[in-house]
């Protein structure tokens, strides 16, 4: 069975810094994409940002130069370093990986529980 197991949220006041972290653990084969969306009460859950393979990155607007997605691929970990924090941040963090299945023999969706992040302001 998989799992994605987040950590690293909590309260920060407005310019302050977090980082957030998600480990992929269970038995399945590679991983493929791993990437944050988050979602306030009432809104759609929204890309954050996402590390397809070849590691190349993706960031939503409103966190470029902010934001900086990063990927231990040994530690099957995806890291999120929130710095500027602005209190329109505030949301539940959600982590997604794309990964292989033995037993669907495909790339599956996998996500986390969600991390509160809340910036005050």
């Amino acid at each position: 069975q998989v799992q994605l197991v987040e950590s690293g949220g909590g309260l920060v006041q407005a310019g302050g810094s977090l980082r957030l972290s998600c480990a992929a653990s269970g038995s399945f084969g590679s991983i493929n994409a791993m990437g944050w969306y988050r979602q306030t009460p009432g809104g759609q859950r929204e890309l954050v940002a996402n590390m397809p393979t070849g590691h190349s990155t993706n960031y939503a607007d409103t966190v470029k130069d902010r934001f900086t997605i990063t990927r231990d691929d040994a530690k099957k970990t995806v890291y999120l370093q929130m710095n500027s924090l602005k209190p329109e941040d505030t949301a539940v963090y959600y982590c997604n990986a794309v990964i292989w299945v033995y037993g669907a023999g495909s790339y599956r969706d996998f996500w986390g529980q969600g991390t509160q992040v809340t910036v005050s302001s």
